[in-house]
């Protein structure tokens, strides 16, 4: 199957917001944004939250979940929808503050050309990612300073976690991903990912339905062969082919046993003794409880080696 085949495999056509089928989901997504609040202490009392959006499914998800949200929270915070207007060719700038006003939504719109300085700096099919995210990331910061926010939410989601997981692994050689909540380099901003409990499939489903006015990036939309769009592809295979795995991936996360793999900075290894009070022992070894049926030609599950 085709990469393009893979991000699109398994996503419904659009249903009503109306419907049983999209109300069970948004009470769902709502549970699960607001389980990750509480698990992490995104939000608190009287924070100034500025939720970046970018005119994707994501970030229009993250505003309208914690629009809801905090209708019915027991604390009072206040939401700041952000945009920041790269210039990039063709870019509809009326979309998003019609789209905040309708909302009611108190918002500011950042007008910087990075898009000129991008396309100059990076050669002509190279990943212009890495440079745009800076120069985003400066812009954002300045701006929260700016209106006072205490916390900047971001739209990434479950499914993004585990990619940086993986291209992290497989590229940098490290166990890295993007955590639930994160201070700045700068020490200055606290950020928050409200998403992390949500998988892709749920909020493209959601977006569906909201008929929400997305907008593409004509600079990181095109380039089809980046590594994540690769790593993308790979998740979505496994789990269309081994449902629940990516669910356990995103579980493994929040479930780290240093003592069990190899960083002597998290555990001191050189310090071993009889006496070292070690999660697990050996027992982590022990196989794990098979499934009551594996189905011929699947593959063996990771842990399990039969010689």
């Amino acid at each position: 199957m085709a990469v393009a085949d893979l991000l699109t495999a398994d996503v419904p056509e659009k249903e009503s917001r109306h419907s049983n089928t999209f109300l069970r989901l948004k009470k769902f997504l709502e549970r699960k944004v607001g389980e990750a609040i509480g698990d992490y202490n995104m939000i608190s009392d009287g924070d100034v939250v500025m939720v970046c959006v970018s005119g994707g499914k994501d970030s229009f998800s993250l505003l309208s979940i914690l629009l809801a949200l905090r209708e019915r929270a027991p604390i009072d915070f206040r939401i700041v929808a952000m945009n920041l207007d790269q210039k990039q060719p063709g870019f509809p700038d009326h979309v998003l503050p019609a789209y905040f006003e309708s909302l009611g939504v108190e918002y500011r719109i950042v007008t910087e050309n990075t898009y000129k300085i991008v396309k100059e700096k990076i050669p002509e099919g190279k990943t212009t990612c890495s440079l745009c995210s800076r120069l985003r990331r400066g812009i954002i910061y300045r701006t929260a300073k700016d209106i006072g926010a205490t916390k900047i939410a971001l739209g990434h989601h479950r499914d993004d976690m585990i990619e940086t997981l993986f291209l992290n692994m497989f590229f940098a050689g490290k166990m890295k991903s993007m955590p639930p909540k994160l201070v700045s380099d700068d020490r200055q901003n606290v950020v928050i990912r409200p998403l992390a409990y949500c998988s892709e499939k749920d909020i493209e489903r959601f977006a569906r339905g909201m008929e929400y006015p997305i907008i593409p990036c004509n600079l990181c939309g095109s380039q089809e062969n980046a590594q994540r769009k690769q790593i993308k592809a790979m998740l979505r295979d496994w789990d269309a082919r081994f449902p629940g795995r990516i669910n356990s991936i995103g579980n493994a996360l929040k479930s780290v046993v240093p003592s069990h793999l190899a960083d002597n900075e998290l555990f001191d290894f050189r310090g071993v003794s009889c006496a070292t009070n070690v999660e697990q022992g050996d027992i982590v070894f022990d196989a794990p409880d098979l499934p009551a049926e594996v189905a011929v030609g699947d593959a063996i599950p990771i842990g399990i080696w039969k010689g």
